[in-house]
């Protein structure tokens, strides 16, 4: 089944968070995921929206997802987002 990681950010520091960016890619791709979606303007149709940032990444199932945010490679590259950014990170098991 598919795994689909959705996280939702409030950037504060963009010069720090650009150093996420840079790494990203090449990290999510080595580990199979695909992003999907990622959006700094959402389109809010129902309720609050405290957040900057959208992203919707897709793994062919949770064992590859977890072992990507676990990574060592990924965890060094997040310090970068813990410290530019606040925010969430969910995982949904896909349907199809």
């Amino acid at each position: 089944m598919p795994h689909y990681l959705i996280a939702n950010l409030s950037i504060q520091d963009r010069e720090e968070y650009s150093k996420y960016e840079a790494g990203f890619m090449e990290i999510l791709t080595r580990h199979g995921g695909k992003l999907l979606a990622v959006s700094d303007e959402p389109e809010v149709f129902e309720g609050d929206w405290p957040y900057t940032r959208a992203v919707i990444v897709r793994f062919a199932d949770a064992a590859k997802a977890r072992a990507w945010y676990e990574s060592p490679e990924y965890q060094a590259l997040a310090e970068h987002r813990w410290r530019a950014s606040t925010g969430s990170i969910v995982g949904l098991r896909g349907l199809a």
